[in-house]
């Protein structure tokens, strides 16, 4: 894991460093840190780095938790966040961002060792996935880091959500099954079929993703489309209730 910490405070920063530490030494594993003290700072470095894991203040001067968590959510929708928190109030507004869980502070190791055992357990299991065969080599690809899939002149492109694009020859059919079982995908055209956690806007002839790409939607499909997108989201809205 490669885990950001953001507080304001020098002290509570270097109490969760110090239990990161102990963490991975317990757990006979490495933790890659970095601390930042500006939420503002963190934002900056999270452009340019791949963290996995972010533990974000909430209260802080100038840009806080909250805030940066929404600029963080803008280019990355994979990592997790999880806010560290005086208030149980917040817990509501962590929910706009997709905030794996909050921690109450001050941040004990009774609280913060089961969230990371939880996460390398989750890193250590096979995720849930696509298998892709390319020749004589397959390549997994897991169904929350795909963001669509487009056919164009027998070749398959598999839009990742770190902005990568893997391409194989293929036919649509040949992972359309497996794809629209679950309840996150859905074709928009006859060229794409899209995990719509991945939408930013849909509109009666088009979807942007989170990653920046606009793609068509068949104005024949997009009433079966616009259902399926508020129910997944109506049922994630009742999930976190």
């Amino acid at each position: 894991m490669y885990i950001a910490v953001c507080d304001d405070q020098l002290e509570e920063l270097n109490e969760i460093f110090a239990l990161l530490q102990l963490w991975q030494t317990e757990n006979n594993t490495i933790l890659r840190v970095r601390t930042f003290r500006s939420a503002v700072e963190l934002v900056d470095a999270a452009q340019r780095e791949h963290f996995t894991l972010y533990l974000l203040d909430v209260i802080m001067p100038g840009m806080d938790g909250l805030e940066a968590a929404r600029e963080i959510r803008s280019f990355d929708t994979a990592a997790d966040i999880v806010f560290l928190t005086s208030s149980p109030g917040f817990a509501y507004e962590s929910y706009g961002v997709n905030a794996l869980d909050y921690l109450l502070k001050p941040i004990r190791r009774n609280l913060l060792f089961p969230l990371l055992d939880r996460l390398m357990l989750r890193e250590q299991r096979p995720q849930d996935g696509l298998t892709v065969k390319n020749g004589n080599s397959l390549f997994r690809i897991p169904f929350s880091q795909l963001t669509y899939v487009e056919i164009n002149n027998r070749h398959l492109y598999f839009n990742l959500t770190n902005g990568q694009v893997r391409e194989v020859p293929g036919r649509m059919r040949d992972y359309e099954k497996p794809l629209l079982a679950r309840p996150e995908f859905t074709r928009i055209h006859r060229s794409y079929i899209i995990n719509m956690f991945q939408i930013e806007e849909l509109t009666p002839s088009s979807v942007r993703t989170f990653t920046g790409r606009t793609l068509p939607v068949s104005r024949l499909i997009y009433p079966q489309v616009q259902k399926e997108y508020m129910n997944l989201l109506f049922s994630e809205g009742e999930a976190g209730e």
